[in-house]
């Protein structure tokens, strides 16, 4: 049940009130995404390639014999909530039903963005950009994105669906950067908004210190630049929220939930980057 409401009782403060900061989902449709899944598993396909070869008239043709593979993602049930006392609903200013809403559901965002972020961290055998690219033991720079760009050109990923996503800290990191912040190489809001939107044909998306885990840190931070159909999403039920009163406890029982499961399709389509910070 939701603590500290006491404060909150009526006295001269405005009606809206002030959540404690928290973050939203911010992964999505940034990886391939199957929903409506049936089943605890979804399966997805990836097929080989092949080299073409010089035609002999009147000979057999040469099969390509191209390979085909699937990896398989598995469903996970997640809930977030919160109980709303009846009693403090007529003792406080605010409609706290609604504002549980935006907390359970915000939570079940950053959980579906956890997803993503173990399979991405979880594959296999990705592209690797180390801590000392751009200097011994360094925070993410330049040298390391133009590493990771380079190693996805040469597994001749599409430039089209590249993303990177970083923490704040390497965020800050790369403000510092003249390349990322002068008009004279790049079009970018990093002077006047403070954050950097696309640069190299990558899509970028910052991501600040969760509860969940967020970008791994056990001894340095791991940032990943991928192609959205390197990695899969599949959900067997969308988020849903919902307000059901429970006689009980005298109280209404505010809950989201959604079931869904993630995995590294194509690990070529990946490169993890080390920073110290």
């Amino acid at each position: 049940m939701a603590v500290g409401i006491s404060s909150a009782f009526v006295q001269l403060f405005d009606a809206e009130v002030k959540q404690a900061y928290q973050a939203s989902r911010a992964l999505a449709g940034v990886v391939r995404e199957r929903n409506n899944v049936e089943g605890n598993q979804v399966k997805f396909p990836k097929i080989g390639k092949g080299t073409a070869t010089v035609r002999v008239p009147q000979t057999d043709v040469t099969p390509l014999n191209v390979s085909y593979s699937q990896v398989t993602a598995t469903m996970s049930d997640y809930i977030a909530a919160e109980y709303s006392d009846i009693f403090h609903q007529a003792k406080v200013n605010f409609d706290e039903r609604r504002e549980l809403v935006q907390v359970v559901g915000n939570a079940i965002g950053r959980r579906m963005d956890q997803l993503v972020i173990d399979a991405l961290n979880s594959a296999s055998s990705p592209s690797t950009v180390g801590t000392d690219i751009g200097g011994v033991g360094t925070i993410l720079n330049l040298a390391k994105l133009l590493t990771a760009k380079k190693a996805l050109d040469a597994k001749n990923v599409p430039a089209e669906g590249r993303c990177m996503v970083i923490h704040a800290n390497g965020l800050a990191a790369l403000l510092d950067e003249t390349e990322l912040t002068s008009s004279d190489f790049a079009t970018v809001k990093a002077l006047s908004m403070g954050e950097i939107d696309t640069f190299l044909g990558f899509k970028f998306i910052m991501l600040g210190d969760r509860d969940e885990g967020g970008l791994p840190l056990p001894s340095t931070r791991s940032s990943f630049a991928f192609h959205r159909d390197a990695v899969g999403l599949g959900v067997s039920m969308n988020q849903k929220s919902e307000i059901n009163y429970v006689p009980e406890k005298t109280s209404f029982l505010v809950s989201s939930m959604f079931s869904a499961g993630a995995i590294a399709i194509d690990d070529e389509g990946i490169v993890k980057i080390s920073s110290t910070e």
